[in-house]
Parts: structure tokens; sequence; C-alpha cells
């Protein structure tokens, strides 16, 4: 025992004994967080999702009747999944389309392009509730911003998001505002592509478009593909807009799926339930990103990666 402690206390006076505590002191808080805000919640939440608790009275072993529950006896978790695939499926393709038109477009040499990057990008970091308010006010019917320009051109303008069959093109209209994120992202990856790529195209008669299809969208792939998978976990996740702007309505036309999750939960106190909504979200999304892993050998290039 003596000498087990020695070959320790000398362990910690070593250069690799310091460094090594060193690195878990500055580690410490990141580990703190990981034990208290992400893994204890998980385990919470998977004991919770078998149990049936209202906060207030004593959990209720279930087993797996909450998920049961979901999938089979509970028409709002299909509608709000529906939304939610539809505001996913149909608005990740135009963010990400957007996002790269405006890369390559500050990509080329024009006037004032620091200025026209900051201002693309801003709108992405600013508060998502302040955001939705603006829009709110951009979508009424009455004086919004929108409709007041259709009204110049002689077009009447829909009801946007108190109309139940427009309400969700809307907000997939409004999520357009943030693609400054991806365009950064985008920008950087246009930026890495060598110069000379280009210039040998153009000695080998390659036009714009035949540039972009054997050029630049190869080489770029691999950022497109970075910006896809958090466009999938982002758009699943979806919930300010709805709380903020419908509440889900109108006719569950914007219940979105983590809205559906945070009513059950804080409104309806079906803590049980609401974590095996959960549970069931992480589910979905680890399938959506494993099937986007698994296309990717068909269209994203790696730089350096030899085919076989």
């Amino acid at each position: 025992m003596r000498k087990e402690k020695d070959t320790f206390q000398r362990w910690i006076r070593s250069p690799a004994g310091r460094e090594a505590i060193a690195f878990y002191v500055f580690a410490s808080p990141w580990i703190v967080g990981l034990l208290a805000f992400t893994l204890g919640p998980m385990i919470a939440s998977t004991f919770l999702s078998m149990t049936n608790w209202d906060i207030v009275t004593r959990a209720h072993w279930v087993g797996l009747s909450n998920f049961a529950r979901a999938l089979t006896d509970d028409p709002l978790f299909w509608q709000s999944l529906k939304v939610t695939a539809i505001y996913s499926f149909g608005g990740i393709p135009l963010r990400l389309s957007l996002a790269l038109f405006l890369a390559i477009l500050l990509n080329q040499p024009i006037k004032f392009r620091a200025f026209f990057r900051t201002l693309f990008y801003t709108p992405s970091v600013m508060s998502g509730v302040a955001v939705s308010i603006l829009w709110i006010w951009v979508f009424n019917p009455n004086f919004g911003v929108i409709n007041f320009v259709l009204s110049k051109v002689g077009i009447q303008g829909p009801g946007w998001i108190y109309d139940e069959q427009w309400a969700l093109p809307a907000l997939i209209l409004m999520s357009l505002w943030g693609v400054g994120g991806a365009m950064i992202i985008l920008l950087a990856g246009l930026q890495g592509i060598p110069r000379v790529l280009y210039e040998a195209a153009e000695i080998d008669g390659a036009d714009l478009m035949d540039g972009f299809r054997h050029i630049t969208f190869p080489m770029l792939s691999p950022v497109i593909f970075f910006n896809l998978i958090m466009g999938v976990i982002g758009s699943f996740q979806v919930f300010t807009q709805g709380y903020v702007m419908t509440e889900g309505g109108p006719h569950y036309a914007t219940h979105f799926y983590v809205l559906n999750l945070y009513y059950n939960a804080f409104r309806y106190f079906r803590m049980g339930y609401a974590s095996a909504l959960a549970w069931l979200l992480f589910i979905i999304i680890m399938l959506l990103t494993f099937l986007v892993f698994k296309s990717s050998p068909l269209w994203v290039y790696y730089e350096g990666e030899l085919k076989k």
C-alpha cells in the first residue's frame, strides 16, 4: 500500500502527471456540464418515459405504454410529426439552395461585398422570439408588409399564419430569414476551392454550369453535407415559431412535434408521456441522420479519397 502511494505521488510530481491534472482541471467545467445537463437528464427522461408522472403525485411505472400510446392512440403525435416533416423536407432544400446561391454571389469580386455578407448573416444570430414577433407583423393580412406590397400590384394577399392552408408555408418562407449561418459556412468552403481548377476547366472549354457541376458542387459537397445534417436536426426541433406566432394553429396546421411535446409536459403535466415523445424524437432524428450518412458515398466527394 505504501509503495503504491509513493508511486502515485511520484507520478503527480512528474511532467506527465502535472499535465494530466491540468487537463482534468481545465476540462472539468465541460465534464460537469455534460454529466449535469446532458447525461443526467437523459437518464432521468429514460426512467420517466416508462412512468405516468404528473409532477404533483408519485410516478407510477407503466413500462412501454407511453410509447404505445404515442404510436397507436394519439392523433396529435402523427399530426405533429407530419407538420414537422413537411416543414423540414419542404424548407431544407429551399434554405440550402438560397444559402448556396448567396454564397456563390458573395464570393464574386463585387462592391461592398463585406457589407452584404454582414447584412445577410446578421439575421441568423438574432433572437428567435424577437424574429417571430417581427414576422407576426410582416404576415399580418391587414397591415403586413407582404400583403401591402402585393396589393400594390393588384394581388389579394392570403391570410398567412391566420389561414390553415397558408400557415405552414408561411413559416417555411420565414425560415429563409436565417440562411446566413449556412451561407457563411458555404462561403468558407467556396474560398477553399483552388482557382486553378476553374482555370483548367476554362482552357478545356467548360462554361459556368460545367464548372459548377464538375468542380464547385463536388468540392463543396462535404460542406453541403454538414449543412444538410444540421438542417435536419434543427428543423425537427423547431419550436419558437409555432409557440410564439401561432400556438400550433390554426386547426393544428403548425402543431410542431416539439410544441406537442412541450404542451404535454408543461401544459397538461404529462411528464412521463412527454419524456417518451422526446425519446421518439431522438430515434427519428437518429434514423434520418443515419440515412443521410448512408447516402453520402453517392454524392459527397472528399479530396484525396481514392475510390476502389
